[in-house]
Order: C-alpha cells, then structure tokens, then sequence
C-alpha cells in the first residue's frame, strides 16, 4: 500500500479505489491501458516542494506534462522547467506565465532561444559556448537581456543507472569544473559588454538518486567555484528517487531540501543566496497506476509463466531503458497473498518487451483480471510512443470521488493524423 497514491484505499469487496474511486468502475468505463493520478497527491508534493525549497523551485516537466499538469503545479506555487519548444508551448498554453519557466535543454536551437526571449522566460539555463553565441547574437536583436544560469558538471557520479548520471566529467551536459569549462563559461557572460545577465549556476547529478550523500558531495565541489563568483542563484536540480519496489526506501523532499541546505551551511554559501531545485519524479511519480488487461497466461514448464497484457513498453519503456521494476497486483483484490511468480510481458513485437521481469502476483490471476503496476506517475506516458502503431493510452484524473479524462486515449484515426 506505500506504493501506492495517497488516497489509494481498499473496498468492502478487497477492490482498488482511489480518491474515492472504484478503479474497476473506472476501468469499465475508459478502457485499459489507462494512467490512473491522485490528483491530490500530485498537489500535495507540489506544496511540500515550495515548503522545503521557497518560490524558486520548478517542477521538471519532462517526468511528465499536460495542460492539467502544468496549472495544478503552477497553482501550488511551482514554476516550471522545460527543456524543449515542445515543452515550453505546453507550458505556455497552459497560461503559465513564462516568467515562472525555466529554459534548459543541451541542444537549444535559434527558433526555440527566440521563442523564450521574445516570451520572457524567466531563467535560460545556459549548457555550452554554442549557446553563449547565439544569446549573444539574438538577444539584441530582440530587445532582451535574459536572466541566466550557467550548468555546471561537477565531477559527481550519483550512485544511479549510467544512462541518467549526468553530474560526471563525461557527461554531454553543461560546463565542467575540472576542465575550466565552467570558469571561461563565467568570464564570457560577466564580460562588460555582454547582453545577458549571469545571476547563478545550476548543476544536476543525476536521476533517481536515493544517496543524499551524493548531493552533500556536489555541494562541498560547487561551493568552491560559487562562493567567490558572489551570485544570487544556485539551483541544484532535481534527482530525488522514489521507491518503486517493496524493498526500496525512498526520502521526502523536506529531508531532501534540509540535507542540501546544511550542506550549503557547511560549504560557507551565504543564507541569502537563492537555493532551490528542480524536482519531478518525487511530484509525479507515486501519483499513479497504470491499469492492464490480462490477455494471455502462458506457463512454459520448468521456465516461466508469461503473463501478457495489453500494453507494454510503449507506455512504460522504463524497465527497457534502465532495467526498472516494479510491482503488480490485481485491481478486484489488492490484499491478496501473491504467491506466484510470473513475468509480466507487453503486446509488443519485442522479446525484452518486459514490464515486471519476476512479478508476485496471485495464484487465481486469469485471463481478464485487471493487472495494476504503481508508481507509474513518471516516465511513463512523457515517454510513451506508438511502436507497433499501438495508441497512446489516457490519462485520468480523480479526486474527490470524481474522474476526469485529462489526457483522451490515442484513436487508431489518430495515427494517420501526421501521414501526407
């Protein structure tokens, strides 16, 4: 159940319900595959995080966005960090204000620099020379002097999966400190004559991160380049992990904040600088379930029981990615014992198409249950796709005993939509 959204409960009958919503009913009535959020829950963690950081901190929308995303955050006080045009239009379309986004990405383009200077994003967080050039070409021609952040790679390796370290030497982000990047970085935009204005650093380690120590360490590097530059920002990212497993711990964002704080205490960074974060997963992430239909039971003697269901790597590539995992149970009885092991296998044309590799589940699962894996809330449907030309599933909403679609299911229509 800690898995779980926050107003998850279970019924008279053993059955899900969730912001008082029986999810079998609600299942009847959009279909699976579908995302189930606690809307409540994402509020909740969207509080805690301006609580424990201040006004500064943005939700990082990568982990997941649509319109009813971005204003609930930005209602809670959340700014919002965008990394792509795409992104940033979502944002904006949702009415938040650009001066409450933050721009990053690796690769930013002159169409998507002028987008946010001619908004007036609030924070660019500037990630190479290249892009140095361009702010120094466009932001004149457009009349702009844009707040900026420098990302800085401190040398850090989070203890988390390769693909999402990103705090390294080697990394494919930002300026580092052990080359010199970072400090020519500083020299370029603090030059008298440039058209933007530097106010702060930004750094981000990694993802999934349940090692606080490993912040502490990025702070103790940082702080060393920082305090003598006498800027008013320092942005530490995001990075916070989340428990998706049983036997996973994961901490609240008010440890987090607190942990990073005494460390900026300790590393001689003044009360007055602006601290803040980037915090996604830890707001999105145990907010929802993804609910499957069981279409096939396959037991291989002696090997394994595959259990098929009607989704899969398109909508949670995760477990393809990383090797994530995760938990399932059934939706009619969610206190079953889970007795039986099987491997929980998506619809798609791929052997590694592996949602749960050894799944508990219980010994009466058949074909037609509802198969429910939680913690689905992050990088599931930001990253969902249409391989095998498999649609999109919904994304719906509950609170208050009440459902919304927010996000319609993808139609097979849908998918001749882009063909010329």
């Amino acid at each position: 159940m800690r898995l779980l959204p926050d107003r998850a409960t279970v019924g008279p009958n053993g059955a899900l319900k969730v912001a008082g919503v029986d999810v079998l009913d609600l299942v009847a009535e959009h279909g699976t595959p579908v995302f189930v959020y606690d809307e409540e829950h994402i509020r909740s963690r969207a509080r805690q995080a301006v609580d424990a950081w201040g006004a500064g901190v943005a939700y990082a929308s990568k982990a997941f966005l649509c319109l009813a995303v971005a204003r609930l955050v930005h209602e809670e006080g959340m700014s919002i960090d965008v990394s792509t045009a795409g992104e940033m239009h979502v944002a904006l379309a949702s009415g938040v204000p650009a001066a409450r986004l933050v721009l990053h990405g690796n690769n930013k383009s002159d169409a998507e620099l002028t987008t946010a200077l001619g908004a007036g994003v609030g924070r660019i967080v500037v990630d190479s020379f290249d892009e140095i050039d361009r702010l120094e070409r466009l932001a004149p021609a457009l009349g702009r002097r844009p707040r900026v952040l420098i990302r800085v790679t401190p040398g850090i390796e989070a203890h988390t999966h390769e693909f999402v370290m990103t705090g390294q030497d080697d990394s494919k982000f930002g300026f580092g400190l052990a080359s010199g990047a970072a400090a020519e970085a500083v020299a370029r935009l603090r030059h008298e004559r440039s058209p933007v204005e530097l106010v702060g650093l930004h750094s981000h380690i990694g993802s999934q991160v349940f090692a606080l120590e490993s912040f502490e360490k990025a702070m103790a590097v940082l702080a060393e380049f920082f305090v003598p530059l006498e800027l008013e920002e320092l942005c530490v990212g995001g990075g916070l992990g989340v428990a998706y497993i049983e036997q996973e711990e994961d901490r609240s964002i008010a440890e987090w904040a607190a942990h990073v704080r005494a460390a900026a205490t300790a590393s001689g960074i003044s009360a007055a600088v602006r601290l803040t974060a980037e915090p996604g997963r830890s707001i999105v992430a145990a907010a929802a379930l993804t609910c499957y239909t069981v279409g096939t039971v396959k037991d291989i003697p002696g090997v394994r029981t595959y259990v098929s269901v009607d989704g899969g790597m398109s909508d949670n590539p995760r477990p393809v990615l990383y090797g994530s995992g995760y938990e399932a149970f059934l939706v009619r009885e969610v206190g079953a014992a889970r007795p039986r092991t099987v491997t929980v296998v998506g619809k798609h044309c791929e052997s590694g198409d592996v949602i749960v590799r050894d799944a508990q589940v219980p010994s009466d699962l058949a074909v037609g249950d509802i198969l429910a894996t939680p913690v689905t809330g992050a990088y599931g449907h930001s990253m969902a796709s249409t391989y095998n030309k498999v649609p999109r599933p919904p994304v719906v909403f509950v609170r208050d005993g009440r459902a919304r679609v927010v996000v319609r299911r993808e139609t097979l229509d849908d998918l001749l939509a882009l063909d010329a």
